[in-house]
């Protein structure tokens, strides 16, 4: 063990990092990569998923040529990837036929509406677990089959898709389908990955024909379907290829499961939200999925081999890292670390609420059609409440999502495990202790998506015996308790829900 690693690669949102981590949990090697958001209309989002493979092969490259280490010390490579975002490639070549469609877009948001008004909803959420969505990757392979024809790029023949995926000629994933693809010619996913396409049965673990009818998505399209920490192996690297060793590619996770996973949530009632370009938190609830009457979903937290899947409630909120973001766009802030100091030199927002709606609002509300929105601006406002306001916003939202998981689950949560780069924030995670009434505890190591993948590839092929090791890795960097007055907190609070009313349902065209 003294000189053999497990890797990670952890392909995010708005770039791609590789994590070497040893034994002990511990990282050993780093590198990142940023990739290009593509806007090609108002709501839509997509990404270049050649770009994604070039900084993959790149990162992976540098990290251990930084650390000095060979592709050989590898006992098994972990991926863990943005979820929902969905690539359609040739069967044969290996090219994309488009751009892939990211999990933010919102240009199907009419098609989900249409599914409302059919009274599809009950029935695909009780499949599912999912609340209907455009997040969600099936009415995103759904547009492209049918429209990718009308905008092809120049990376392969894109016309008549419907036609070559029905004759086997497309192969649909996730990104880590494409990642995989790519590493091992294998055309495979795991059960959580699956679980966010909204063609899956959770309690059958398999693709449901119904909703593949429904959206016409041929089954020769889809992924193998295997557990998260998968002892056959998804597949090996090429030894011919940029590592120059047959590695096995032997565990993934979505993103969010795998921040479970490597916050050693195993157990039901454990709980963890990690800050990122959204926010999401899951609470484990066992080896039974809880169905929640409140605006969750219901998913597959992970399997390993042998065993029965586990499952979580999840509150997806869409933007709170990219709310941080957007106050360096507009030029409140010059960097993300001045929002603690600005917040600081303010005792409140002075009656300030913004509602970071950009892409609509995820759990509990689900409405793709709201928008961003400022409300009690005056002529004293300065930038300091407005983003004051902005970080109050994100545990606001938190408190939304924490709320309605414990009115589903009856489990009252007394600890939140948090991760993601916006926990660096002292303020932002002292501000949500205060929102949330509870703990807030901060791990040791932040990059516990990148951790959780390596969790699930070492645990695979042995690098790790049992989850007990695991539990055994993770150490508190730094505990947070409520210290603000219940009370004003809670009034506070009751305002929040005004402003979201107040940005609900705006997108709407305008006639004159």
């Amino acid at each position: 063990m003294t000189d053999t690693y497990v890797g990670a690669i952890d392909q995010g949102t708005t770039g791609t990092r590789f994590v070497v981590f040893d034994h002990d949990g511990r990282v050993v090697a780093d590198a990142y990569e940023r990739h290009e958001q593509h806007y090609p209309e108002p709501g839509w989002v997509e990404h270049d998923p050649e770009e994604l493979w070039a900084n993959t092969k790149a990162v992976v490259t540098r990290a251990l040529a930084d650390a000095s280490l060979d592709a050989g010390q590898l006992a098994a490579l972990g991926i863990t990837n943005q979820r929902e975002t969905t690539v359609v490639w040739d069967a044969e070549t290996g090219d994309p036929v488009h751009d892939a469609i990211v999990w933010q877009d919102r240009r199907t948001t009419d098609r989900v509406e249409a599914l409302a008004d059919a009274g599809e909803t009950d029935w695909i959420r009780e499949t599912t677990g999912l609340e209907p969505d455009a997040y969600f990757s099936a009415t995103k392979v759904e547009w492209l089959l049918e429209n990718a024809d009308a905008i092809a790029t120049d990376r392969g023949d894109t016309t008549d898709l419907r036609d070559r995926a029905a004759a086997g000629d497309l192969r649909f994933g996730t990104v880590d389908s494409w990642l995989v693809y790519n590493l091992t010619g294998n055309h495979v996913t795991d059960v959580t990955n699956a679980s966010r396409t909204m063609l899956f049965d959770i309690e059958a673990l398999d693709w449901d024909g119904d909703l593949l009818d429904e959206f016409g998505v041929p089954e020769s399209m889809l992924p193998e379907v295997r557990p998260s920490a998968d002892e056959t192996y998804y597949g090996y690297t090429d030894p011919d290829g940029f590592l120059g060793a047959a590695v096995p590619v032997a565990g993934a996770l979505g993103d969010q499961q795998a921040a479970l996973f490597g916050q050693a949530c195993f157990d039901p009632g454990t709980a963890k939200n990690t800050y990122g370009t959204g926010s999401f938190l899951l609470l484990n609830t066992g080896t039974d999925p809880v169905e929640s009457d409140h605006g969750l979903l219901t998913t597959v937290a992970f399997q390993q081999s042998g065993e029965p899947a586990q499952y979580a409630l999840e509150g997806s909120i869409f933007v709170t890292g990219a709310a941080i973001e957007w106050l360096e766009d507009v030029s409140l802030v010059d960097d993300p670390a001045e929002t603690a100091t600005l917040a600081r030199s303010v005792d409140s927002t002075d009656g300030v609420y913004v509602v970071p709606a950009f892409t609509g609002l995820g759990a509990p509300h689900w409405d793709g059609r709201a928008r961003g929105t400022i409300v009690g601006i005056t002529r004293g406002t300065r930038r300091e409440h407005i983003v004051r306001a902005t970080l109050e916003a994100i545990g606001y939202q938190t408190r939304d999502v924490a709320e309605a998981m414990e009115a589903d689950s009856g489990i009252e949560m007394r600890s939140l495990r948090v991760d993601g780069g916006a926990v660096k924030n002292n303020f932002l995670c002292q501000l949500q202790a205060d929102i949330l009434g509870t703990g807030i505890a901060r791990p040791e190591v932040d990059e516990t998506t990148a951790l959780g993948a390596a969790y699930a590839a070492g645990l695979a092929v042995g690098y790790w015996e049992s989850i007990d090791e695991l539990r055994r890795n993770w150490h508190v960097d730094r505990d947070f308790e409520p210290e603000a007055d219940s009370d004003d907190v809670d009034a506070r609070y009751e305002r929040w829900h005004e402003a979201v009313d107040r940005a609900s349902d705006w997108a709407r065209e305008v006639r004159a």
